[in-house]
């Protein structure tokens, strides 16, 4: 989860939250905790095996409930602090890394993840209904970050927002789940799949901060939904710590290598944040898409 710095959520456990889309959305959104218990599942072996295969931090994986904005739940894999997913995204993941090492993948992918495909517009909604709603300031927010996203004309992915509780059909959903995370302050999302963005984007504990940092939140969830790793994935210096998360990173050209104290993608985030991309940001969103 993208956490507030000296705020950070205690899930260094995190299971793999590169939520990658999947192909059964109707389902996935409608369903319940499965029977058996988040707390009765163990991380297998095989399940770490992929992460390591992923290159990423053994480490921090671990089992959670994921909530829906409807209220209800399903456990899945937490990774990073702010990436989710299933065991059946983990293991396409892993087959995709594998396809990009033998030569065979596009190579304009992240090799942990997809892309969004090029050209797409994403329709995303702003959830407003029930205990999970997004505030008015939350609201407005989105607005910012979405336009953050479209006034970028050199690149080829654009977003049609909307608001309402109808999200089923839509490719993406942002939602307040402040409710199931009441300690910490941040926001959650996945990495994308089958050349659709992330569906769902959560935030939580944002209501004492400014519209201009719910706009940085957002605009990070999002970045994560089209195929973002945290720019200090090297180290998450911005938590102030020194991990290295892992994973297939490829750099994007025309971006720094090293600590970039002003990107959106930071892996935490200050109370002074002003919501917007910087120039690296902007050049790496021009060279995905």
């Amino acid at each position: 989860m993208l956490s507030e710095t000296f705020k950070k959520v205690g899930l260094l456990s995190l299971g793999i939250s590169l939520a990658l889309t999947s192909c059964s959305e109707d389902v996935e959104e409608t369903s319940t905790a499965t029977a058996e218990p988040t707390a009765n599942l163990e991380v297998s072996q095989a399940i770490i095996q992929q992460v390591e295969d992923l290159g990423m931090n053994t480490n921090y994986v671990r089992w959670d409930d994921f909530y829906f904005p409807d209220g209800s739940s399903e456990p899945r894999l937490f990774l990073e602090e702010d990436v989710i997913i299933t065991p059946e995204e983990l293991s396409a993941m892993a087959a995709n890394v594998e396809e990009s090492k033998s030569g065979k993948g596009d190579s304009k992918q992240y090799r942990t993840s997809s892309l969004v495909s090029q050209g797409r517009t994403i329709s995303i909604i702003g959830y407003t209904g029930g205990s999970q709603a997004l505030s008015q300031k939350e609201r407005t927010a989105l607005q910012w970050a979405v336009d953050n996203y479209n006034r970028l004309s050199g690149v080829s992915i654009s977003f049609n927002l909307t608001f309402g509780t109808n999200y089923q059909d839509k490719d993406m959903v942002v939602y307040n789940n402040t409710v199931n995370n009441p300690n910490g302050a941040g926001g959650s999302a996945g990495f994308p799949s089958n050349g659709l963005p992330y569906k769902f984007v959560q935030i939580y504990g944002l209501t004492n901060y400014d519209t201009n940092v719910v706009e940085h939140v957002i605009t990070h969830e999002i970045g994560h939904s089209v195929g973002f790793r945290h720019t200090d994935w090297f180290s998450r210096q911005s938590c102030g710590q020194n991990v290295n998360e892992g994973g297939d990173t490829n750099h994007v050209a025309g971006t720094p290598t090293g600590y970039d104290p002003t990107s959106v993608m930071l892996a935490c985030f200050s109370a002074s944040e002003d919501g917007e991309f910087n120039a690296n940001d902007i050049t790496a969103l021009n060279n995905m898409y």
